[in-house]
C-alpha cells in the first residue's frame, strides 16, 4: 500500500485528502519509485484550485526524487537502485511511491542529494529555459525578477548574475529583501510599498529593463509592462496573485513595441534531449556552487493542507518539500 494525496474536486486546501492504495507493477517503459522527497510548487495550487483545471479525480505534484524499485520491460537506461528525479509529467508526485514513464526521469549524479533534487529540479529547469531559451541572457542585460526570494527566484537570480546580468528583484517584505540581496540582486523593491516601475526606471537611469520575469501575475502585470525598455520582453510564467488581465495588442505598441510571452516548462522539455540538457545544466551550476538549495520548509506528507496554505499566503521562503 502506498500513501498519496488525491483531490475529487477543485477548491481550497481542504479538498486534498490522503489515501492508501496498492501500487501496480511498472508496465513496459515504466519504473516504480520509492520517493524520498517531493517538491512543492505554485502550479500545484493552481491545479488544486481549478485555475489550471485538471481531470478529476487526480493526484497533485510535479516533482520528486527517490530510488528505482522496479523496472518495466524495455527500460534500458535505468536499473533498480538508481537515484532519480523528475519534474513535470502527469500530476501525482504527492505520494510515498509512484509508477512513472522512465523517459521522464533523470539520473542524479553523485553529490546531488535527493532533497536537493526535489527542491530544485522543476524550479531550476524553469530558470534554465527562462535564462537560456525564452530570453538568452548575456552580460550587460538588465532583468527585473518578481518574487526574487521565492523558489524560482532563489535559483534564477544567482544564475543570472553568473551570466553577467544586472538584476532588480521585487519581494513582499523587508525580511525577503535581505534574502533577495543575498541571492545577488543589485537592487530590491518591496511590492506594495514602492512604485515598481518608478523604481526600476530610477535604477536604470530612465531606460527600463531588457526582460521582466513575472511569476506574480495580476498584482504585478501592469508594473511589469511599465518597467520595460522599448522592445523589451515580458515573460509571464506564473499567477501567484491571480491571472493577469487581458492585453490589447495595441498596448504593447504604445508602451514601446513590447513583446509578451507565456511559457511553460513542458514546452521546453518536450523531448529527451531537451530534458537532459536542462537537467544537466542545472546539476552543473549546483555542483559549482552558483545555485544552492535553500530549503526553507519541510512538511510531512500528512501536513499537505498546511503546506498549501503557507504557500498561498506567501509565508514561505526558498523551496518547500513534502517528506513522505
Amino acid at each position: 500500500m502506498a500513501l498519496s494525496v488525491r483531490i475529487e474536486q477543485h477548491g481550497g486546501p481542504e479538498v486534498m485528502q490522503l489515501v492508501e492504495a496498492p501500487l501496480a507493477p511498472p508496465a513496459a517503459g515504466e519504473v516504480s519509485l520509492q520517493q524520498h522527497a517531493v517538491g512543492l510548487n505554485f502550479i500545484d495550487t493552481y491545479q488544486r484550485s481549478g485555475l489550471y483545471p485538471i481531470a478529476l479525480p487526480s493526484g497533485l505534484g510535479q516533482e520528486a526524487a527517490g530510488v528505482v524499485t522496479a523496472v518495466g520491460a524495455g527500460v534500458e537506461h535505468l536499473r533498480v537502485g538508481d537515484r532519480v528525479a523528475y519534474a513535470g509529467g502527469p500530476a501525482g508526485a504527492y505520494a510515498a511511491a509512484r509508477v512513472l514513464p522512465a523517459a521522464r526521469l533523470v539520473k542524479l549524479p553523485e553529490g546531488i542529494a535527493s532533497d536537493v533534487a526535489a527542491a530544485l529540479l522543476l524550479k531550476g529547469m524553469t530558470a534554465y529555459y527562462l535564462l537560456h531559451m525564452t530570453f538568452v541572457v548575456k552580460s550587460g542585460h538588465r532583468l527585473l525578477v518578481h518574487a526574487a526570494a521565492g523558489g524560482v527566484g532563489s535559483v534564477l537570480v544567482p544564475w543570472a548574475k553568473s551570466l553577467g546580468a544586472e538584476v532588480i528583484g521585487t519581494v513582499g517584505s523587508l525580511d525577503k529583501a535581505a534574502h533577495a540581496q543575498r541571492y545577488g540582486c543589485d537592487a530590491v523593491i518591496i511590492q506594495g510599498q514602492q512604485d515598481i516601475a518608478k523604481e526600476v526606471k530610477r535604477f536604470t537611469g530612465g531606460t527600463g529593463v531588457d526582460v521582466v520575469y513575472d511569476s506574480v501575475g495580476k498584482d504585478s502585470f501592469a508594473a511589469s509592462l511599465d518597467s520595460l525598455r522599448p522592445r523589451g520582453l515580458l515573460v509571464s510564467y506564473g499567477n501567484a496573485s491571480g491571472k493577469p488581465p487581458a492585453v490589447d495588442p495595441g498596448t504593447l505598441m504604445t508602451k514601446g513595441s513590447l513583446f509578451l510571452t507565456r511559457p511553460t516548462l513542458a514546452h521546453y522539455t518536450a523531448n529527451r534531449t531537451e530534458l537532459e540538457t536542462a537537467a544537466h545544466a542545472l546539476f552543473k551550476v549546483i555542483a559549482d556552487g552558483t545555485v544552492k538549495a535553500e530549503i526553507g520548509q519541510r512538511f510531512p506528507l500528512r501536513d499537505v493542507q498546511q503546506a498549501h496554505r503557507d504557500m498561498e499566503a506567501r509565508n514561505t521562503r526558498g523551496a518547500s518539500l513534502l517528506i513522505p
